[in-house]
């Protein structure tokens, strides 16, 4: 590492008191994990409310903090803020000394390789695995001089923002295929065409699921996929961030949803409510997921996709005080179009085309990603 001297992270950060009640009668950031990118380093949703909603598990940051997820750390959620707000206590705040450390720089080295297989390592509890923080707090980050911290961080930045550029081929993509749609369906609302409308339950079996206990660790680390809200976002699961052992799934008297359901979020912070997701693996799910089963009388493709556009409606029926929610009775009685089998599989067909363009784009995105761990890997050893 060229000499450079090495520093707890304890001694490079000033404390974070937690956070008191504000007086300000305007709505204040609110960052939970769930509206963090794992690996990525990017917020995915800003999410603002009332300083009286605000729970007593929260603490306020400052811009600049530097803010790493505790739970979960094989997850690697790492991200600077960008202005002040309120974070759940499962973010560790390090609010960096400007003479020490560059707060780009600590989080670069915290989202890196080597942190990462020490921060899997050192973990306490099985269900929940959280950061032991006596050894997070005093892990030793290479240190070389400020002006090199910095030129550390532009490289790193630039060869993100390489991946950044293809993540945004991406979301064009996804607005591709809204195009598509609109032109052989057109607008749901108005149905130009007149095609006829269905309820989803009087054509498809709507089910949902469970959570086992989390004070029974016995429920988790198997082989089970669990689909939670919090991994529905728009696109095909092919695996789940937990896994049940079959003694939860028995408890919970599980259900294994088949290939080509669909998976709709009936409540979540933000904008999770709503949200879709086509199951590629038989797997069963909490009590927060709507479960739609493939059914003769549609195509999945088409059906995922007309509810993916329809994410606006299906979130102005949600019902409750604190929290809107659905259910599977709203779910149920929601109304689709139901164009021809032929139409829907001419639709699936020109999206399989757009999905294909799609894993090449993904295809070169893994490969920025290991482009930018070596980067990452020599930085760090004052390699560059």
């Amino acid at each position: 590492m060229k000499g450079w001297p090495t520093r707890s992270i304890q001694t490079l950060v000033n404390a974070a008191s937690k956070a008191k009640q504000p007086s300000s009668a305007t709505d204040v950031w609110n960052l939970n994990l769930d509206q963090i990118e794992a690996h990525g380093g990017r917020v995915l949703e800003k999410v603002y409310i009332s300083p009286k909603k605000l729970g007593p598990s929260t603490f306020a940051f400052e811009p600049r903090t530097v803010l790493y997820s505790k739970l979960r750390p094989y997850l690697n959620k790492v991200v600077v803020a960008d202005e002040a707000g309120f974070a759940t206590t499962e973010l560790v705040p390090l609010r960096c000394n400007p003479d020490e450390v560059h707060p780009e720089y600590l989080a670069y080295f915290l989202r890196s390789e080597e942190f990462l297989r020490f921060a899997t390592e050192v973990v306490a509890g099985a269900k929940m695995p959280r950061m032991v923080m006596s050894a997070f707090w005093d892990f030793q980050v290479p240190l070389p001089p400020l002006p090199e911290q910095h030129r550390i961080a532009a490289i790193l930045d630039q060869a993100d923002a390489l991946r950044t550029k293809r993540r945004e081929a991406l979301a064009q993509m996804d607005s591709l295929t809204q195009s598509i749609f609109m032109e052989m369906f057109g607008d749901r609302a108005t149905n130009p065409k007149v095609f006829p409308k269905f309820s989803i339950g009087s054509i498809a079996k709507i089910s949902t699921g469970s959570t086992p206990s989390r004070s029974e660790e016995r429920y988790y680390g198997g082989e089970i996929p669990w689909v939670k809200t919090t991994e529905i976002a728009g696109e095909d699961i092919w695996t789940t961030e937990e896994k049940l052992t079959d003694t939860g799934f028995k408890a919970i008297r599980g259900k294994l949803h088949p290939i080509n359901s669909i998976i709709v979020a009936m409540y979540g912070q933000g904008q999770t409510r709503g949200r879709s997701a086509l199951l590629k693996v038989e797997a069963t799910c909490n009590q927060a997921c709507g479960v739609i089963y493939p059914s003769q009388d549609f195509s999945p493709t088409f059906m995922f996709h007309q509810i993916q556009i329809a994410y606006g409606e299906l979130r102005a029926l949600g019902r409750g005080g604190n929290q809107e929610n659905l259910n599977l009775q709203l779910l149920g009685a929601f109304e689709i179009l139901l164009p021809s089998m032929v139409l829907q599989q001419t639709f699936a067909t020109r999206i399989q085309a757009i999905d294909d363009i799609k894993a090449n784009h993904r295809a070169a995105l893994s490969e920025l990603d290991e482009l930018f761990a070596s980067i990452q890997h020599r930085a760090f050893k004052g390699e560059l």
